[in-house]
Parts: C-alpha cells; sequence; structure tokens
C-alpha cells in the first residue's frame, strides 16, 4: 500500500538546485540583484562570457553589452521592462571578456519574494551566433533563387516586348519616312506627333524592364497592392498572346501590405505566367484583389488579409499532381519549359510574409489560387526600441 506521504511532490533542496544551476554549460545562468549587478555566476556564463564568477560579481551586467548599445541605454532600458513586466527578452550582440562578440538569445525574469517584493531577476543567455549565420545563409539562398526566377521572367518577357519594340519602330520609321516625303506642315506634325507617342511609349516599357530587372537588396515595406498590380499588369500584357484576355479586379481601399515589392511581384509573375501557360489556345486570366477576413479555415490563419486570386480557364491540374505542385524542381512542363521553382518560390513568399498560398483545381475547367498576405499593422515601438 502506498502511504499519503509518497503521493506528495518532493521538493528540491535549495543546494541541489544550484548545482543543478552550475552544471549547465550550453546556457549563461545568473542573478542581477534589482540595480542590474551580477550577484551569481554559473558555468555556462563562463564558457560563454570568459569571466570566471570573481571577476563578474559585483559588475553592472551592462558590461556584457557593446558600447553603442551601452551609448544608447539599451541595458538600462531592458532592465527597466523587466522590472515594469515582470519579463524582459532580446536578442542582440554581446562582448566576451577577450572583446569577441556573439549573437546572443537572452530573457529576464524577475524574482519575488512571499511578499511579491522584488528582490533580484534571472538571467539566462544562449550563444546563438551559429543559428543566425545559418539564417542569414538561407536568405542568401533565397535570394539567389528569387534572382534566378526573375532572370527566367525576364526571358518569358522579352518574346512579346521585342514584339511591341518592333511595331513602335515601325511607327516610327514609317512615319519618318512620311514626314519627309511630305510638303504638308500639317501632315508632318502629325507624323511628329506619332514618333513622339511611340518614342515615349517605349521609354516606359524600358523604365518597367528595368525596374524590374534591377537587382537590390530585399526590402520589406508598406505596399499599396493597386499599385504594385498596376505596374506587374504593364510588364505582363507584352508576355500574353493575344488570344489570351487578362481580366482585372481591384477591391476600392485595399489596405496596405507589409511586404519586399520585388519579390511580391515575381510571384504574381510566376502565378500568371503559371495561368498563360496552363491555357492551350484562347482563354481567360482572372487577377481578383481583394480584403477578406480569415477564422482559421486557410493554414490556421485569423485576421485581416489582402487575397490575390489568380484563376485560369485552362486545362487543370490532375489530383494526383496537385499536393506536389510546390516541391521545389517539380514540373509537369516539357524539359526546358520551366525550372520547377516557380511555385515554390511562391509557397516560400507566403509563408514567410506570414500568409497562405492555397489551390483549387479542376481538371478540364481551369485552376484557382489564392494568395493571402497578412495588412498592414501599425505595430507600437517595443520599450527597447524606444
Amino acid at each position: 500500500m502506498v502511504s499519503a506521504d509518497c503521493l506528495d511532490h518532493p521538493v528540491m533542496p535549495a543546494h541541489r538546485y544550484e548545482q543543478l544551476v552550475q552544471s549547465v554549460v550550453d546556457y549563461a545562468i545568473y542573478m542581477l540583484n534589482p540595480a542590474g549587478h551580477v550577484v551569481s555566476w554559473n558555468a555556462g556564463a563562463q564558457r560563454i562570457k570568459g569571466y570566471r564568477a570573481d571577476e563578474v560579481i559585483g559588475q553592472h551586467f551592462s558590461l556584457f553589452f557593446t558600447p553603442q548599445d551601452c551609448a544608447d541605454g539599451r541595458p538600462e532600458r531592458l532592465l527597466r521592462q523587466a522590472l515594469e513586466q515582470g519579463v524582459a527578452q532580446d536578442e542582440g550582440w554581446r562582448v566576451r571578456k577577450d572583446g569577441t562578440q556573439f549573437w546572443a538569445l537572452a530573457a529576464l525574469d524577475v524574482i519575488r519574494d512571499d511578499q511579491g517584493q522584488i528582490i533580484g531577476l534571472a538571467k539566462v543567455t544562449r550563444d546563438i551566433t551559429d543559428r543566425r549565420e545559418s539564417a542569414m545563409q538561407l536568405d542568401a539562398v533565397r535570394a539567389q533563387l528569387f534572382q534566378a526566377q526573375k532572370l527566367e521572367a525576364l526571358g518569358q518577357l522579352t518574346g512579346g516586348l521585342a514584339h511591341d519594340f518592333n511595331n513602335m519602330l515601325t511607327i516610327i520609321i514609317s512615319s519618318a519616312r512620311l514626314a519627309l516625303a511630305s510638303q504638308d506642315p500639317a501632315r508632318i506634325q502629325r507624323m511628329l506627333q506619332h514618333i513622339l507617342v511611340a518614342g515615349q511609349r517605349g521609354t516606359e516599357l524600358t523604365q518597367q524592364l528595368l525596374s524590374f530587372a534591377r537587382h537590390r537588396q530585399l526590402d520589406v515595406s508598406c505596399v499599396a497592392p493597386q499599385d504594385l498590380v498596376a505596374a506587374t499588369r504593364g510588364l505582363l500584357e507584352h508576355a500574353l498572346p493575344s488570344s489570351i484576355e487578362l481580366q482585372v479586379q481591384l477591391q476600392a481601399d485595399l489596405p496596405l501590405i507589409e511586404v519586399d515589392a520585388g519579390q511580391l511581384q515575381m510571384v504574381l509573375l510566376n502565378l500568371l505566367f503559371n495561368a498563360r501557360d496552363a491555357i492551350a489556345g484562347s482563354g481567360r486570366i482572372g487577377l481578383t484583389v481583394e480584403l477578406v477576413e480569415l477564422a482559421g479555415e486557410v493554414e490556421g490563419l485569423h485576421g485581416s488579409f489582402v487575397c490575390f486570386v489568380v484563376e485560369e480557364n485552362g486545362e487543370g491540374i490532375a489530383p494526383e499532381v496537385l499536393p506536389r505542385i510546390f516541391e521545389p524542381f517539380f514540373t509537369t512542363k516539357a524539359f526546358g519549359k520551366g525550372t520547377g521553382l516557380g511555385l515554390s518560390q511562391v509557397y516560400g513568399f507566403a509563408r514567410q510574409s506570414g500568409g497562405a498560398i492555397h489551390v483549387d483545381s479542376d481538371p478540364g475547367h481551369g485552376t484557382f489560387m489564392q494568395l493571402y498576405l497578412p495588412t498592414y499593422q501599425d505595430k507600437t515601438n517595443s520599450p527597447l526600441d524606444r
């Protein structure tokens, strides 16, 4: 028979708990008094930061921050936030005893006595430099893939653009010849006007193409969906055959979204190119942009989202193919007609942006793709950023 005493949860003696904390080497765990001075030091703190306990106890914890962070008052803000809110988290550069720096993930929690009075703070710091470098390398690879996709899209755009430029040059040359052969000032004026209009259109096309092709750093900013759709439409119209009609519908007063405009334009072009390639002969592509409220029905998302809907009345996607369309390098196109990276980039962009991509397809009738991106929320700066 089990006694009632055995059912009670055992309490770890204080000295055993201290031994446990002291044995941890992967995390710097130490205590601060309410003024921010170090009062205890574990083996992990010595390994990560390089200081022995006798060198650091009694020192203010700002000792571990960079000179720039100290000048900006970051340690004091972190301490104040913890004391006021009970907890504070921070991520940034920290300085070791030998002067080298590491990227730290830190948490600061208040400790209270039985009366609820703050008697100190527990500080836990982890060196995540390797994780940060891996994330930066992954971002670099994503940027390279994005640029590769951009070059592939440029290849698809240039055919239509070359045709348009040829038409404009024909207008310019023909009008110039007619103007040279004419003695009628009014007719010459009309021909010069035709030349001017064609030249201005060529300039606009060139600027659109250069803006799209320009290699630049990824830059997340507030984007107006209607402006980006207008720029994308200006490029796409030159890559669509006359047998395919493009219909664009924009909801009025769309809110801003916070994304990289270049990436979003590339994503829309990928979706629209796939819609174009799915249509054999004549057909229609629809691009609808609207504000929707989600309550978990799309990949568990909640809140306000701008939804970009691309639909076409082409061949549709076979049920056995549909689950694989977002896999990298998977493509049903003929060899040399695609890399299989376009839709995987769309999926990655949607997830990275806090949104989702959803696809419905009816073989023989067409495909319906919905890209959800969260609306811009004006976030109040945290105490650490003020």
